[in-house]
Protein backbone atom coordinates (compact mmCIF):
# COMPACT_ATOMS: atom_id res chain seq x y z
CA UNK A 1 0.00 0.00 0.00
CA UNK A 2 1.04 3.52 -0.80
CA UNK A 3 2.17 5.91 1.91
CA UNK A 4 -0.71 7.53 3.37
CA UNK A 5 0.70 11.21 1.57
CA UNK A 6 0.95 9.90 -1.82
CA UNK A 7 -2.20 7.64 -1.38
CA UNK A 8 -3.96 10.93 -0.59
CA UNK A 9 -2.09 12.72 -3.80
CA UNK A 10 -3.01 9.84 -5.50
CA UNK A 11 -6.78 10.82 -5.20
CA UNK A 12 -5.90 14.41 -6.40
CA UNK A 13 -3.99 13.29 -9.03
CA UNK A 14 -6.89 11.38 -10.31
CA UNK A 15 -9.50 13.95 -10.05
CA UNK A 16 -7.06 16.63 -11.96
CA UNK A 17 -6.20 13.73 -14.65
CA UNK A 18 -9.85 12.88 -15.16
CA UNK A 19 -10.28 16.36 -15.95
CA UNK A 20 -8.06 17.10 -18.35
CA UNK A 21 -8.96 13.66 -20.39
CA UNK A 22 -12.14 15.56 -20.60
CA UNK A 23 -11.10 19.02 -21.58
CA UNK A 24 -8.82 17.72 -23.94
CA UNK A 25 -12.12 15.07 -25.21
CA UNK A 26 -9.86 12.06 -24.03
CA UNK A 27 -11.65 8.85 -23.50
CA UNK A 28 -8.42 7.11 -21.43
CA UNK A 29 -10.60 3.74 -21.50
CA UNK A 30 -9.33 3.26 -24.91
CA UNK A 31 -5.47 3.43 -24.16
CA UNK A 32 -2.86 1.21 -22.73
CA UNK A 33 -1.38 3.61 -19.59
CA UNK A 34 2.14 2.44 -19.92
CA UNK A 35 3.25 3.97 -16.42
CA UNK A 36 2.48 7.00 -13.70
CA UNK A 37 5.06 9.30 -12.90
CA UNK A 38 5.97 11.06 -9.66
CA UNK A 39 7.83 14.53 -9.11
CA UNK A 40 9.84 15.69 -5.75
CA UNK A 41 12.32 18.75 -5.35
CA UNK A 42 14.91 16.82 -3.11
CA UNK A 43 16.96 14.20 -3.26
CA UNK A 44 16.20 12.90 0.07
CA UNK A 45 12.53 12.39 -1.12
CA UNK A 46 13.46 10.63 -4.27
CA UNK A 47 15.63 8.19 -2.03
CA UNK A 48 12.77 7.97 0.46
CA UNK A 49 10.13 6.96 -1.96
CA UNK A 50 12.29 4.76 -3.51
CA UNK A 51 12.83 2.45 -0.74
CA UNK A 52 9.36 2.48 -0.20
CA UNK A 53 8.34 1.72 -3.87
CA UNK A 54 10.80 -1.00 -3.08
CA UNK A 55 8.31 -2.63 -0.35
CA UNK A 56 6.07 -2.52 -2.89
CA UNK A 57 7.66 -3.98 -6.32
CA UNK A 58 11.05 -4.82 -7.75
CA UNK A 59 12.90 -1.95 -9.23
CA UNK A 60 12.98 -2.45 -13.68
CA UNK A 61 15.36 -0.10 -14.30
CA UNK A 62 17.66 2.67 -12.79
CA UNK A 63 19.13 4.90 -15.78
CA UNK A 64 20.02 8.36 -16.30
CA UNK A 65 18.28 9.91 -18.40
CA UNK A 66 19.08 13.48 -19.90
CA UNK A 67 21.37 13.99 -16.88
CA UNK A 68 19.78 12.35 -13.80
CA UNK A 69 18.41 8.95 -12.35
CA UNK A 70 15.41 7.75 -13.08
CA UNK A 71 14.18 4.24 -11.17
CA UNK A 72 10.89 2.50 -13.01
CA UNK A 73 9.26 0.17 -11.05
CA UNK A 74 6.54 -2.98 -11.58
CA UNK A 75 4.29 -2.90 -8.82
CA UNK A 76 2.84 -5.93 -6.98
CA UNK A 77 -0.44 -4.68 -7.23
CA UNK A 78 -1.80 -2.20 -9.67
CA UNK A 79 -3.09 1.04 -9.38
CA UNK A 80 -6.32 2.48 -10.43
CA UNK A 81 -7.31 6.07 -11.57
CA UNK A 82 -10.32 6.05 -13.54
CA UNK A 83 -10.49 3.51 -16.00
CA UNK A 84 -7.03 2.85 -16.23
CA UNK A 85 -5.17 0.36 -14.51
CA UNK A 86 -1.07 0.89 -13.83
CA UNK A 87 1.59 -1.20 -12.72
CA UNK A 88 4.32 0.54 -13.30
CA UNK A 89 6.16 3.96 -11.35
CA UNK A 90 8.53 6.62 -12.60
CA UNK A 91 10.63 8.20 -10.05
CA UNK A 92 12.97 10.55 -11.33
CA UNK A 93 15.31 12.28 -8.95
CA UNK A 94 15.16 15.91 -9.07
CA UNK A 95 15.90 18.29 -12.14
CA UNK A 96 16.21 21.96 -12.77
CA UNK A 97 12.57 22.67 -12.14
CA UNK A 98 10.55 22.82 -9.27
CA UNK A 99 7.47 20.93 -8.71
CA UNK A 100 4.65 23.35 -6.43
CA UNK A 101 2.83 19.78 -5.45
CA UNK A 102 5.48 17.02 -4.60
CA UNK A 103 3.82 13.93 -5.60
CA UNK A 104 1.87 12.18 -9.34
CA UNK A 105 2.56 15.01 -11.65
CA UNK A 106 2.06 12.45 -15.09
CA UNK A 107 0.72 9.13 -16.72
CA UNK A 108 2.14 8.27 -19.93
CA UNK A 109 -0.05 6.09 -22.32
CA UNK A 110 0.77 3.82 -25.77
CA UNK A 111 0.07 5.12 -28.87
CA UNK A 112 1.94 2.23 -30.67
CA UNK A 113 2.83 2.21 -34.27
CA UNK A 114 5.39 4.25 -36.32
CA UNK A 115 7.67 6.73 -34.00
CA UNK A 116 7.40 9.26 -37.25
CA UNK A 117 4.07 9.77 -37.09
CA UNK A 118 3.34 9.72 -33.54
CA UNK A 119 3.11 13.11 -33.08
CA UNK A 120 0.07 13.72 -35.69
CA UNK A 121 -1.65 10.58 -34.30
CA UNK A 122 -1.56 11.78 -30.91
CA UNK A 123 -2.94 15.34 -32.00
CA UNK A 124 -5.82 13.51 -33.64
CA UNK A 125 -6.82 12.03 -30.43
CA UNK A 126 -7.31 15.19 -28.82
CA UNK A 127 -9.91 17.32 -29.52
CA UNK A 128 -9.60 20.99 -31.59
CA UNK A 129 -10.94 22.92 -28.96
CA UNK A 130 -8.25 21.68 -26.10
CA UNK A 131 -5.95 22.33 -28.48
CA UNK A 132 -6.84 26.36 -29.13
CA UNK A 133 -6.96 26.79 -25.18
CA UNK A 134 -4.53 28.99 -23.92
CA UNK A 135 -4.51 26.64 -20.92
CA UNK A 136 -3.68 23.61 -22.41
CA UNK A 137 0.20 22.98 -23.66
CA UNK A 138 2.00 20.76 -26.13
CA UNK A 139 5.72 20.00 -25.56
CA UNK A 140 7.65 17.36 -28.24
CA UNK A 141 10.44 15.83 -26.83
CA UNK A 142 12.81 12.72 -27.51
CA UNK A 143 14.31 11.52 -24.59
CA UNK A 144 16.33 8.90 -24.36
CA UNK A 145 19.32 7.12 -21.81
CA UNK A 146 22.62 6.14 -23.06
CA UNK A 147 21.55 2.85 -23.78
CA UNK A 148 17.89 3.26 -25.44
CA UNK A 149 18.10 1.59 -28.80
CA UNK A 150 14.09 2.38 -29.62
CA UNK A 151 13.21 6.02 -30.68
CA UNK A 152 10.72 7.11 -28.37
CA UNK A 153 9.22 10.04 -28.97
CA UNK A 154 6.94 11.76 -27.01
CA UNK A 155 4.12 14.16 -26.91
CA UNK A 156 3.41 15.99 -23.69
CA UNK A 157 0.24 17.69 -22.91
CA UNK A 158 -0.23 19.50 -19.92
CA UNK A 159 -2.31 21.94 -18.10
CA UNK A 160 0.28 23.19 -16.12
CA UNK A 161 -0.24 20.96 -12.91
CA UNK A 162 -1.02 17.58 -14.48
CA UNK A 163 0.01 16.00 -17.87
CA UNK A 164 -0.80 13.30 -20.46
CA UNK A 165 2.20 12.11 -22.71
CA UNK A 166 2.31 9.83 -25.26
CA UNK A 167 5.09 7.20 -26.38
CA UNK A 168 4.97 4.65 -28.90
CA UNK A 169 6.72 1.98 -27.28
CA UNK A 170 5.89 1.03 -23.91
CA UNK A 171 8.74 1.40 -20.73
CA UNK A 172 8.69 -2.34 -21.03
CA UNK A 173 9.59 -2.49 -24.50
CA UNK A 174 12.51 0.49 -24.06
CA UNK A 175 13.94 -1.60 -21.24
CA UNK A 176 14.09 -4.74 -23.42
CA UNK A 177 15.87 -2.93 -25.98
CA UNK A 178 18.81 -1.80 -24.02
CA UNK A 179 19.35 -5.01 -22.88
CA UNK A 180 20.08 -6.70 -26.45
Amino acid sequence: MLPPALQHDLARFERALLQLAETLSLDLSQFEADHIALRCNQNTTAAQWKETLLTLGVLISENQINGRPICLFSLNEKITLGPLNIDCIELPWPGQRFYPNEGWEHIELVLAGNPETLHARALACLSDSALASPHITLKFSQPGSDKERLPNPTLAVSDGTTTIKFHPYSIREVIASEQE
